[in-house]
């Protein structure tokens, strides 16, 4: 059995946010990079504005963004690991709270109906996932809300099939305009229940390398490709690159639904990931 000291999560949360809301994840800055020369006009100027504002951020440890998000973490815990010195929960908790303090975050997070701001960022949005043996992995993201405001749930009927999917994770991303400060990248999730759906398409976001699924791969480009085609452009100016790129996971379903979620994230990636 492992033993892990909450300890640890909690500087380890503290670092991990620290160091992404002042870093764009790299791979997503080389795609704005790459399709600089691409764009033309008020597109490209906009485009370039928010490449040098990701390196001045990345310079000088300064927030990336002005919103600096809501935490939300996803904990994946083998069966037999043991924490010891407190509560899990509590120390991902704690973690948050230094980092926006240390890092000078904008504090975001209050009352849905008070209005009331908790003064520290927290709570932090903690999923729980047990699987089996000794892992301890954390992913974690600054998750802004001028793009989670974008984001949709769908209850399709089962008749609309995979055209009907394909439809109205596009339209979400056009609808959506420059509200969410594209390019944009979307998180998919298709099946299961309501809530299921919601969460794939939060936690896809933050998956490495290519889809496994080869109809999922093949619908994630045509996705891309429609996106992009739209013209919404960087920053809603207009232009070629309108979409990072698009995840999709999926989930068996019931016979009377057809559940679509999309996250939407602004083209400010802020995700991490460690294991203990």
């Amino acid at each position: 059995m492992k033993t892990i000291s909450v300890r640890t999560v909690t500087e380890k949360i503290r670092e991990a946010f620290l160091d992404k809301g002042v870093h764009i994840c790299e791979n997503y800055l080389k795609i704005m990079e790459n399709a600089l020369e691409k764009e033309e006009g008020a597109a490209r100027f906009a485009l370039d504005v928010m490449l040098k504002n990701a390196r001045v951020a990345e310079k000088t440890s300064s927030p990336v963004c002005q919103d600096t998000g809501m935490a939300v973490v996803f904990l994946t815990i083998g069966q037999d690991v043991r924490f010891t010195d407190g509560f899990i929960g509590n120390a991902v908790n704690e973690g948050v709270r230094q980092a926006y303090k240390d890092g000078y975050f904008r504090k975001s997070v209050l009352d849905p109906l008070t209005r009331k701001n908790t003064l520290d960022n927290t709570p932090a949005v903690i999923h729980y996932e047990i699987v089996e043996g000794e892992v301890f992995r954390a992913d974690i993201m600054l998750k802004g809300f001028g793009s989670e405001n974008m984001s949709r749930l769908y209850m399709l009927s089962p008749s609309e099939g995979k055209d009907g999917v394909e439809r109205v994770i596009a339209e979400t991303a056009i609808n959506a305009g420059g509200n969410p400060c594209p390019p944009v990248l979307l998180g998919v999730g298709i099946g299961g229940t309501m809530e299921k759906a919601c969460l794939m398409s939060k936690k896809v976001l933050m998956r490495d390398g290519d889809n496994p699924d080869q109809e999922l791969r093949d619908m994630e480009k045509k996705l891309t490709d429609v996106i992009n085609a739209s013209g919404t452009g960087p920053q809603g100016f207009g232009g070629k690159l309108s979409c990072l790129g698009v995840k999709i996971e999926k989930y068996p379903t019931h016979l009377a639904g057809l559940p679509v979620a999309v996250t939407v994230q602004c083209h400010a990636v802020r995700h991490a990931h460690f294991e203990l």
